[in-house]
């Protein structure tokens, strides 16, 4: 039978042994029965090695985090940097004006500076302010070469305003310049030597 119990006519002591042996058996794998009743499930990937839960749950919610992050970058962005400073300038500049009284008086800084700044139109003034300003705001620029170009050299450095024009060098920065052009042309002509017969 499927039981392991001999089936038909059997004795007394034949059934008894049988049940003794099931018992034993029993026993026998009783000890399994609560190990396994309180293991910890193993799961494993596709080639048979354990899997670290914990772990993997860890690296996903880093990874989520650094996901998060880029695409609060990339939002941040795309909405414009300088555009959110000028917005933020912007509410601090209310702020700052709700605080100030209603009612203000002659003697208010702020507010005739803000008069003063205003451009109106017919101003007879406007032109020599807009003069005043733009001397003001320009730092003292350092005078730059203004003749025929100059020939490059190696660092790309532009030649000073006293400059006269004549290349007193020995050479050297043109054979240079000549010998890298002639690598990378022999470079290439290497390339499609080896590709002609694709």
């Amino acid at each position: 039978m499927s039981s392991g119990a001999k089936a038909g006519l059997v004795s007394a002591d034949v059934l008894r042994r049988e049940k003794q042996e099931l018992q034993k058996h029993e026993r026998s794998t009783k000890h399994l029965e609560e190990e396994s009743r309180n293991a910890q499930t193993v799961f494993r990937d596709k080639s048979g090695r354990k899997r670290n839960l914990a772990q993997e749950q860890l690296e996903q919610r880093l990874k989520a985090e650094a996901e998060s992050k880029r695409e609060e970058q990339y939002a941040k962005w795309g909405k414009g940097l300088a555009q959110e400073r000028q917005q933020q300038q912007n509410v601090e500049d209310a702020i700052k004006e709700m605080q100030k009284p209603l009612a203000r008086y002659i003697d208010d800084q702020d507010l005739d500076r803000m008069l003063r700044e205003q451009e109106r139109e017919g101003d007879p003034m406007a032109a020599l302010i807009k003069k005043r300003k733009a001397k003001e705001n320009k730092e003292k620029e350092k005078p730059r070469y203004k003749g025929p170009a100059p020939p490059l050299n190696r660092f790309n450095i532009w030649p000073g305003h006293r400059w006269d024009g004549v290349d007193r060098s020995n050479g050297f920065e043109q054979q240079r310049f000549a010998r890298i052009a002639n690598k990378k042309a022999v470079q290439e002509l290497a390339y499609k030597w080896s590709v002609e017969d694709m």
